[in-house]
């Protein structure tokens, strides 16, 4: 992957996702202090899609949100580009805090079997066919520098001695 592709699909991550969900902003007088609470987490996936395969691509995503949906799960959070980089899909999906209860589980498997969606080895083959190029991450956030520099403050301050700045 060309370096300026990564580093230009990230900022447009973050951009994308700080507008999508944003995180309350302490204000100047109140500076955001650690609460000690876990990061939410996610993952960021970027798509460069085969040609041609933009809309098929889009159509297994919507098909994967109705099968969260059978289950009360959240769907995933598409980005689809229009100017600027490289890319063509960015896919935003937060990290479950907990799994799908067993009927949500079972609602679901269900609802992929009447779409009669690929599972395993197979759902790789067909993917793959769609896909010119991707990257993952594991994200933390949306978070605010606020946050993450009170978080390193609270570090370092258990930790005397340490490098600062």
């Amino acid at each position: 992957m060309k370096p300026l592709f990564a580093i230009s699909a990230v900022l447009v991550a973050v951009t994308l996702l700080a507008a999508a969900k944003p995180a309350p902003i302490p204000s100047a007088k109140s500076p955001a202090a650690d609460d000690g609470a876990p990061w939410p987490e996610a993952q960021i996936e970027i798509f460069k899609l085969a040609p041609g395969k933009q809309e098929a691509f889009i159509r297994d995503i919507a098909r994967a949100d109705e099968v969260s949906a059978a289950g009360d799960q959240p769907p995933i959070q598409l980005f689809v580009h229009q100017d600027g980089a490289e890319w063509d899909v960015l896919l935003y999906k937060p990290f479950r805090t907990s799994d799908p209860t067993p009927a949500q589980q079972s609602a679901m498997d269900a609802k992929a079997k009447e779409l009669q969606m690929e599972t395993g080895p197979a759902y790789f083959v067909r993917i793959r066919q769609m896909i010119a190029s991707h990257t993952d991450t594991r994200t933390y956030g949306p978070i605010t520098a606020a946050k993450w520099v009170a978080r390193l403050e609270g570090w370092r301050a258990a930790h005397p001695g340490t490098q600062e700045k």
